[in-house]
């Protein structure tokens, strides 16, 4: 309970944590970014400071800054990533999905991955091994994380102005609807990887017997 009221609008620690998460966790995603996003929206929602403002601006620039580096690492050092998350041929599989994928969607693709678990890492370092141009990916990075950062505030408001003086049950309600939210485009990816897999496999003509 101290934890999430120290995360307050006049205190130095909510500007830390909302540029420095967001910009760690594309490393090391296995920090709370997002919660810690969310829980600042759920304890200033009774508030009107535009100071808030500031807050959404530093978890959008930290994120945005994560990617890139998440961008540069994969593409500094490429063959050690690629041996990491390429390795054996499912992993020579998934490298040719994402190459695939990003020369399809591209853009689109890594908004989207923003916001399921474990996407941003996985889709940022590939955009770096393979080569993705720089300039799209600075874009499109920018864009999603703009929608992210101010995503997950207004679910923390949301939940807070619904249990106002309950900052503890407001948390708890956004960080459900945020779940809802990542398994639903989760969903909406597999079932659309699944249709385009069928769909190649009624093109590909039917093996012929040569003997």
């Amino acid at each position: 309970m101290t934890g999430l009221y120290a995360l307050d609008i006049g205190s130095p620690v909510s500007y830390l944590v909302a540029v420095l998460l967001p910009a760690l966790d594309a490393l090391l995603p296995w920090l709370p970014s997002e919660t810690v996003i969310i829980a600042l929206g759920a304890v200033t929602a009774g508030s009107v400071d535009p100071r808030i403002g500031l807050l959404v601006v530093l978890a959008a620039f930290g994120a945005w800054l994560g990617d890139n580096a998440a961008y540069l690492v994969g593409k500094r050092f490429g063959p050690t990533v690629e041996r990491r998350l390429f390795a054996g041929e499912r992993g020579a599989h998934r490298r040719a999905w994402a190459q695939r994928s990003l020369d399809r969607f591209g853009i689109r693709l890594i908004i989207a991955c923003r916001f399921i678990p474990g996407g941003r890492t996985a889709v940022t370092l590939t955009c770096g091994v393979i080569g993705f141009p720089r300039r799209r990916f600075a874009l499109a990075t920018a864009v999603a994380a703009i929608l992210w950062a101010s995503y997950a505030f207004f679910l923390g408001r949301l939940g807070g102005k619904v249990f106002e003086g309950r900052p503890w049950a407001g948390l708890l309600l956004a960080l459900g609807l945020s779940l809802a939210v990542s398994l639903l485009i989760e969903a909406v990816r597999r079932v659309r990887r699944w249709r385009a897999a069928a769909s190649d496999h009624t093109r590909r003509p039917p093996a012929t017997d040569q003997g």
